[in-house]
């Protein structure tokens, strides 16, 4: 039996630093993918998560996880927590949810039927609200 492969995190901060791609520092060290996540959560190299939960305040079922209003809230989420996605992913987000806003409609989640737009409440919408946090984050980058 081989002797457990190591990875020095100093090296690893070293090549992190360059840009090497999780797979590259994978063949490098000559350790799983999960491995070198792994050694940079415990290095302090890892992004911390994004917390989604404002925006998507509901248990989604698997089915509707991947869904476009499920996909665009979690874009504007990350947006609005500095992160955004690509430029082509944020743009459908927030025309979107600019489209539901100007119309007078929101989102109402259902784990049997999924996202349906709705007429926004009186005091304001969810969407709004996630559309707004965004907008804010990106005007003052």
């Amino acid at each position: 039996m081989g002797r457990k492969a190591t990875i020095d995190r100093k090296e690893l901060a070293r090549l992190v630093a360059e840009g090497m791609s999780v797979q590259e520092l994978a063949a490098h060290f000559g350790v799983s993918e999960s491995g070198v996540l792994q050694a940079k959560r415990a290095a302090g190299l890892a992004k911390p998560m994004l917390d989604h939960s404002a925006a998507l305040p509901w248990k989604l079922a698997r089915a509707h996880a991947q869904s476009g209003p499920a996909t665009n809230l979690r874009n504007l989420s990350a947006a609005a927590q500095g992160r955004p996605p690509a430029a082509e992913r944020l743009n459908t987000a927030l025309r979107w949810a600019q489209r539901l806003v100007d119309g007078g409609l929101d989102v109402r989640y259902d784990a049997a039927e999924g996202f349906t737009e709705v007429p926004a409440a009186p005091q304001g919408s969810h969407v709004a609200s996630v559309l707004a946090a965004a907008r804010k984050a990106l005007d003052n980058r």
